[in-house]
């Protein structure tokens, strides 16, 4: 249904290296980078992002996605929502929610829940 998703960073510096180490474990990769932004997706998709991050000059409060938000990536399988929640936490990430079981979500639901160093909400989540 979705295109992409799209939302503003304070640091795209720290934004590189934090999604950069997050998504690895889930196969998605940076397909572009400018100045201004970066684009996530598949890997051999030629530029064709699913979630694009562009440096915004607002003030921090300003730029974290409202309350209720959040932004759920599949995943493979459940070691590599494991692995993103590690590798988000280690990148900066704050823990939300560690890997494991949501049985309140359906019977065969896996996530796991950070934020990002701009207080985006992200899931990686497996059925």
């Amino acid at each position: 249904m979705l295109g992409h998703v799209s939302f503003g960073v304070s640091d795209l510096r720290r934004t590189q290296m934090f999604y950069d180490a997050a998504l690895e474990p889930l196969g998605f990769v940076r397909v572009w980078s400018s100045e201004r932004g970066l684009g996530y997706g598949p890997p051999n998709r030629d530029g064709d992002e699913k979630l694009a991050l562009f440096l915004q000059l607002a003030a921090v409060e300003q730029l974290a996605a409202g309350p209720g938000f959040h932004l759920a990536l599949e995943a493979p399988d459940r070691s590599s929502i494991d692995r993103f929640h590690a590798a988000a936490i280690a990148a900066g990430g704050k823990d939300m929610g560690a890997p494991g079981p949501r049985p309140n979500f359906g019977k065969t639901y896996y996530a796991a829940f950070v934020l990002d160093p701009d207080g985006h909400k992200l899931e990686a989540v497996h059925q």
